[in-house]
C-alpha cells in the first residue's frame, strides 16, 4: 500500500484488511477515533512503532509530557507543527517497512 492509498481509505467505513495494527491505530486517529486508536498503540509497548503512534496520539490529545516520553521510548524526537503532517510521516515510515 502507498500513503496515497492509505488517504483515501480514510474515507471507507473501516480500515483496509492487512494492515500492519500500528497502521490501524493511525487510520482510527485520522478518522477521529481515538479511543480505539490509543487502544490498538498500547497492545506492544515497547515496541518502537506502537510507541511512535502512541506519542502521536498523547501529542493529538494535547499531552504533551506524555507525548514526550512516548517519544523518547519510540527512539524518536518529539514532534512539533502540523499533527497531520506528522501522522503522514509516521504512516510512510511505517508503510515503507512493510
Amino acid at each position: 500500500m502507498h500513503l496515497k492509498d492509505f488517504n483515501a481509505s480514510l474515507r471507507g467505513d473501516s480500515a483496509p484488511p492487512g494492515l500492519a495494527p500500528p497502521l490501524v491505530a493511525l487510520w482510527h486517529a485520522a478518522c477521529g477515533e481515538w479511543d480505539e486508536a490509543h487502544r490498538i498503540a498500547q497492545q506492544r509497548e515497547g515496541d518502537p512503532r506502537y510507541d511512535w503512534v502512541h506519542a502521536h496520539l498523547h501529542r493529538v490529545e494535547g499531552d504533551l509530557g506524555n507525548a514526550g516520553y512516548w517519544y523518547r521510548r519510540a527512539g524518536r524526537p518529539v514532534a512539533k507543527g502540523d499533527l497531520a503532517a506528522e501522522r503522514e510521516v509516521i504512516v510512510a515510515a511505517l508503510l515503507a517497512e512493510d
